[in-house]
């Protein structure tokens, strides 16, 4: 974390006030603010785009009975890039162009989906005929899983027959990656 903020508040500025100073010294000072302004203007334009198919994409998966997690990564994205645009800069403005990029913004949230999977932690209670099995962080007087480190992540089950054919109304479409 203290390496992000000394990238937020030092590193940045400073990247931003060289670029400005070179740009500037070569094409002149009016043309370079014509260029921050040109490229926040296409940066919104792009993003509102951007943003709608995205939607539309999201709303779509829904309706398939998928989860939208593609589309609400590339959401975030969307809001990072928009606000790195709109925040005065040069070097600010090329990432949030690079952001915009469809085949590089899905390439890494791939990235970080796969980074913030492998260092979460998930601990599964299950309960079979004779009750709740222990595990860590089980609480044998309660019954129940004990209030300890970490988060526990409560829900309900749904037991499918024997041959596993057997789905309900509302549940997830044959293309859900939710469904085995």
């Amino acid at each position: 974390m203290p390496a992000f903020l000394f990238l937020a508040f030092i590193a940045i500025p400073l990247i931003e006030i060289a670029i400005f100073i070179e740009v500037g010294g070569a094409i002149g000072v009016w043309p370079t603010i014509g260029i921050v302004l040109g490229t926040a203007l296409m940066g919104a334009t792009l993003l509102r785009m951007q943003g709608l198919t995205t939607w539309r994409r999201a709303e779509e998966a829904m309706r398939r009975g998928e989860p939208p997690v593609a589309e609400m990564l590339d959401g975030v994205f969307l809001i990072v890039a928009a606000l790195l645009m709109v925040t005065p800069g040069l070097f600010t403005d090329c990432i949030g162009l690079l952001l915009l990029i469809p085949p590089l913004r899905r390439e890494i949230g791939r990235r970080a989906a796969r980074r913030i999977a492998a260092s979460s932690r998930f601990t599964v209670y299950s309960s079979g005929m004779g009750g709740a099995r222990p595990g860590p962080g089980f609480d044998p007087g309660e019954g129940r899983p004990a209030k300890g480190p970490g988060p526990v992540i409560e829900g309900e089950a749904e037991e499918l027959g024997e041959n596993g054919n057997e789905t309900r109304e509302n549940g997830p479409g044959p293309a859900s990656p939710w469904k085995q």
